[in-house]
């Protein structure tokens, strides 16, 4: 005889498996998002926002710190000292040094106020006696009586239909450390406002900066947060109120705060040579749409497509996070570690040199006539010559030694357990393996040669210190002529 409760315990059974397996995957899809919103919001605030806030200050130092290392160097010129203690007798001799400084530095205007005789000097020649009485000269009689080696200032620029520009206004001091003037380069205002426009696209976050006070100072051409613009007081804006009595002095941190009924993460940095800080912002909303988005898409459909759109998306989240880690460290065209990476392993040099009671020399290398070769075969062709020389170091140096792309055509070496003499002779070597080398690109062979600066590691040095001495001695080699190795030591050394 059937039994008459198997259909209904079948149809049971089914709808049973259906709750369950409904139950299961609502709840997975659930735990899932939350987890995966817990997570995408811990990897904004601890690591997106902080990689881009590092890429954006490395940005910041090619695009805006160096407009006042240039000056700086200005300032220190020995021309430009003796020139002025000598009695400014041929303006044309200061014209012609400004004229160079823009020539070759890339900067939109440099000047040079003399406080001996208060005359405006730029690189189209005299532009005028500056006066106390005068409202636009204020600026030159309060760089004059500050305390502080420099300034960065917004003010119309005379010399260029008072354009409005980003100036560096840095003190100028005699052998004798008498204020004797003040000199500088500029950006526009303008052209500062594309390269945040630059980074905002490129890294898809909100970029500006504010000063100590809590005014906003530079922002991108659609303004900062809420669209606010420049001189805008932090106090003023919703959800940045409190902002500034959390904000540590002088480093930065991460915070999160609501504007308009929009959660936001912001990331702050403390940047000492604008005496600024960098604040990156992103929108919780658009951060946590795809993840939102993905989980109505889960409870549509079916348990294993879920799985599979799971598992591939854990694939793409971790190639991503690898590409990213690796993308911090090595430099994508040549593969050599990048600045930040030279960083991590520098460091680590530095202490087992320390430790070990080893030698550590430094070389700073500079590709000849870079700008010219680009201009004249394009980027690509450049590009090219910078894989090569990169190989031409491989090649010529060992495994162990530290080889970095500094920057552009900059090349930083680090070679372990070698004394000062030696590292000269391998950097020598190192020039002329890459005098003799083509670099082929297209059917065109290339060549270029190469400017090398060499230090030692001395007793209590930082790598600040190392490295600021190898800049200088290549500074001399570029000076001197280049395709040359210049050494330098600290002056005790010489005295000695």
């Amino acid at each position: 005889m059937p039994l008459r409760f198997a259909p209904f315990s079948q149809r049971s059974l089914v709808l049973t498996l259906i709750a369950l397996l409904g139950c299961g995957f609502l709840a997975t899809s659930l735990l899932s998002y939350f987890a995966s919103r817990s997570s995408i919001r811990d990897n904004i605030v601890n690591t997106e926002l902080p990689l881009t806030s590092d890429t954006v200050y490395s940005e910041i130092q090619k695009d805006l710190v160096r407009p006042i290392l240039i000056s700086s160097m200005m300032s220190r010129d020995t021309f430009m000292r003796d020139w002025v203690v000598g009695g400014e007798r041929d303006p044309e001799q200061m014209t012609r040094y400004l004229k160079e400084v823009m020539s070759h530095y890339g900067a939109y205007t440099a000047f040079f106020v003399s406080n001996t005789t208060l005359t405006y000097y730029q690189a189209k020649g005299v532009l005028k006696k500056v006066a106390p009485d005068e409202p636009r000269d204020v600026w030159y009689f309060r760089v004059r009586d500050m305390q502080a080696p420099y300034e960065i200032n917004v003010d119309v620029d005379m010399a260029n239909h008072d354009s409005l520009t980003f100036f560096i206004n840095y003190k100028v001091f005699d052998y004798q450390d008498r204020f004797i003037g003040a000199a500088g380069v500029g950006l526009t205002v303008d052209a500062v406002i594309k390269l945040i426009d630059t980074y905002q696209q490129r890294y898809q976050r909100s970029v500006y900066f504010v000063d100590k006070g809590g005014r906003v100072m530079l922002t991108g051409a659609e303004g900062g947060p809420q669209g606010a613009r420049s001189g805008t007081s932090l106090h003023t804006l919703p959800g940045l109120e409190d902002l500034l009595h959390k904000m540590p002095n002088p480093s930065g941190g991460n915070y999160e705060y609501s504007a308009n009924g929009h959660g936001h993460f912001l990331n702050v940095r403390f940047i000492p040579e604008l005496n600024w800080y960098l604040f990156v912002d992103k929108r919780e909303d658009s951060a946590l749409g795809d993840i939102r988005q993905s989980l109505y898409l889960n409870l549509l459909i079916c348990l294993l497509v879920t799985l599979v759109v799971l598992y591939l998306l854990n694939q793409v989240l971790q190639r991503y996070r690898e590409r990213i880690e690796a993308l911090a460290t090595l430099d994508v065209l040549t593969g050599l570690p990048n600045r930040r990476g030279f960083d991590l392993l520098a460091a680590q040099a530095l202490h087992e040199a320390e430790r070990e009671n080893q030698p550590l020399s430094a070389l700073l290398l500079d590709l000849d006539h870079f700008k010219a070769l680009n201009d004249g075969h394009g980027h690509l062709a450049g590009d090219a010559v910078l894989q090569g020389f990169a190989r031409v170091l491989r090649y010529s140096l060992r495994q162990s030694d530290i080889i970095c792309r500094w920057g552009g055509e900059e090349f930083i070496v680090l070679l372990k357990g070698t004394q000062a003499s030696d590292a000269a002779q391998i950097a020598e070597k190192i020039r002329q393996q890459t005098e003799q080398s083509l670099f082929h690109y297209h059917g065109v062979a290339l060549s270029v040669t190469t400017s090398i600066g060499q230090t030692g590691l001395q007793a209590d040095d930082t790598l600040h210190n190392l490295i600021s001495r190898a800049d200088k001695a290549l500074y001399r080699a570029k000076q001197s002529g280049r395709n040359r190795v210049c050494s330098e030591q600290p002056r005790s050394h010489y005295e000695s």
